[in-house]
């Protein structure tokens, strides 16, 4: 991801979920280190980690990772807070970010390629789609950067992309995880069960891959 940066927002209370969803175990390891360990996979040139309620216990959960994590003091506003200051944090000569969530863990990060391809020829932005629904990443141009730093309260880009649509593509992927995050604890087990079968599929495929197992 030559010439690109990630950002991935970290910066909620997670009232639905009762506090501390992201540092919240998932197989092992906080939820927020799964999602920061599988986008740190894709080698963006930067990859930056807002925070606000959480600070010091996501701080400690991405310990010993190289990622710049910011604080944004005035993050109860809402997303939109953790977005200004995640873009204002940016390096100015990268083509643009891709934008994730804190609580993704099974984002399709594979498609970063497709979607920063796509961004690009659009001019603004652009974002993969499942079943017609749109979801994450989204990947920004730095033609984008002014219109997300006048972004307002809780909704994020989501409004910003809507009021763009003729500027904004779309990329259809046949992976839910574009667009299934943790809102409830209930949404925590589905999340990890699935990402167990996905880690599970992904080391049986590289000891075939090896010669370690055979093929089915």
């Amino acid at each position: 991801m030559h010439g690109w940066s990630a950002l991935i927002l970290a910066g909620g209370a997670a009232s639905r979920f009762g506090g501390g969803k992201l540092v919240a175990d998932m197989a092992g390891a906080p939820v927020i280190r799964r999602v920061t360990e599988a986008v740190a996979a894709a080698d963006f040139d930067e990859l930056i980690v807002v925070t606000g309620a959480e600070n010091a216990r996501i701080r400690a959960a991405l310990c010993g990772m190289n990622v710049h994590i910011i604080n944004a003091p005035d993050w109860a506003e809402g997303m939109a807070a953790s977005v200004r200051c995640g873009v204002a944090a940016l390096a100015p000569e990268t083509n643009g970010v891709c934008v994730f969530l804190g609580d993704m863990p099974l984002v399709p990060v594979a498609l970063c390629e497709m979607v920063t391809a796509a961004a690009l020829k659009a001019g603004y932005a652009a974002r993969p789609r499942f079943e017609g629904k749109p979801g994450h990443p989204v990947a920004f141009t730095r033609a984008a950067y002014p219109d997300l730093m006048m972004l307002k309260g809780d909704q994020g880009a989501n409004t910003l992309l809507r009021r763009r649509d003729g500027d904004v593509a779309y990329c259809d992927t046949d992976d839910s995880g574009a667009l299934r995050d943790i809102d409830t604890r209930e949404d925590l087990v589905a999340v990890t069960r699935a990402w167990k079968r996905c880690a599970t599929s992904a080391t049986s495929e590289s000891a075939i891959s090896r010669g370690a197992l055979p093929k089915p």
